[in-house]
């Protein structure tokens, strides 16, 4: 059976204007993006605290970036084969994306082996441009549902079954894998719907042609030409930024701390998401005091994920708040 539904001759059907708007976006995700990685670089190589880009406000930037560029993703793909599906350009895309993250996962595995990226955005991208065709001709008003549904289901369903490393893309897991860029089927597949099901309800009602006549300025030509050339960008970015900061930490290395000073820090700033500074202050040295009396605080960093480790971290972790409760009631009593 074919998807395909064309209401005249392939060679007959009319060319769309392109829209420039939607280039600029995607250059202004693009440069958002660099502008992450390049913080990330300098963490990498100990010139800012660690932990500084997973937690708080770096996060939160870090998924907005990547929830417009899958949402552009669904844009895209709308624009790309809504009226038919062109099967030569969607493969040579595919093949083009697919080869990318594959080339990326090599690369990492041999540079950073114990974060390396066995589904990052490029490996969603191209998953979610297959899956996707199955939406392209439901209506908008049933594949905005489905995109709030993935993106739900995370939040309220975890399966230890999940955990096994074949099944990490899946997103379902009830620990999510080390990885310095992590993005599974769940929830990030449901900013690719969204951006689908949005680009077809903008289509009934004109708005995208309205949206094809507006012509910014000269300005806007760098961005529109890195939207344009995407792939490339993004592939020519990280290692361009990585290496710059790798040759000026030749010649001014950032300060070595000791592994117990990095425990601190990366433990501070991520216990502050949720306690105050003080308390923080007292549990995470509850923390590292119980991890170097075990001498497992090497074990730490290896980042086992064993469930009979992860079991251990969350009972130590129990009992440092329970105690850091204590000692602060107790303090306050007095």
């Amino acid at each position: 059976m074919s998807i395909q539904t064309p209401t005249m001759p392939a060679a007959e059907l009319p060319k769309t204007k392109r829209i420039v708007a939607i280039d600029m976006l995607r250059g202004i995700a693009l440069i958002a993006m660099a502008s992450y990685h390049f913080t990330w670089d300098l963490e990498f190589f100990g010139y800012t605290d660690p932990g500084l880009t997973a937690f708080g406000w770096w996060k939160f930037y870090a998924r907005c970036i990547a929830s417009t560029f899958l949402f552009l993703v669904g844009v895209s793909l709308y624009l790309a084969h809504g009226k038919e599906i062109r099967w030569n350009g969607f493969w040579r895309r595919f093949a083009m994306v697919a080869g990318a993250a594959i080339a990326i996962s090599v690369a990492t595995r041999i540079a950073t082996p114990d974060g390396w990226i066995f589904f990052g955005i490029l490996h969603q991208i191209a998953l979610a441009s297959l899956l996707g065709l199955a939406f392209l001709r439901l209506p908008a008003l049933l594949t905005l549902p489905i995109a709030a549904a993935v993106i739900a289901i995370p939040f309220y369903f975890r399966l230890e079954s999940f955990d096994h490393p074949w099944l990490w893309w899946v997103g379902l897991s009830a620990v999510n894998p080390h990885s310095n860029d992590y993005v599974p089927l769940f929830p990030w597949f449901g900013a690719v719907l969204v951006g689908l099901g949005a680009t077809k309800l903008a289509s009934r009602f004109g708005a995208l042609a309205r949206l094809a006549d507006v012509a910014p300025g000269r300005w806007s030509n760098p961005l529109v030409f890195i939207g344009r050339h995407s792939l490339a960008f993004y592939l020519i970015h990280q290692p361009l930024l990585i290496g710059s900061v790798w040759l000026f930490s030749q010649v001014m290395p950032a300060k070595v701390e000791t592994p117990q000073v990095n425990f601190l820090k990366t433990c501070q700033i991520s216990c502050e998401q949720q306690r105050d500074s003080k308390f923080c202050s007292s549990y995470c040295g509850c923390m590292l005091d119980t991890l170097e009396g075990e001498a497992t605080l090497d074990r730490l960093y290896k980042n086992d994920q064993t469930a009979e480790w992860r079991a251990h971290l969350a009972d130590l972790a129990g009992t440092c708040t329970a105690q850091t409760d204590s000692k602060m009631t107790e303090e306050g009593v007095e």
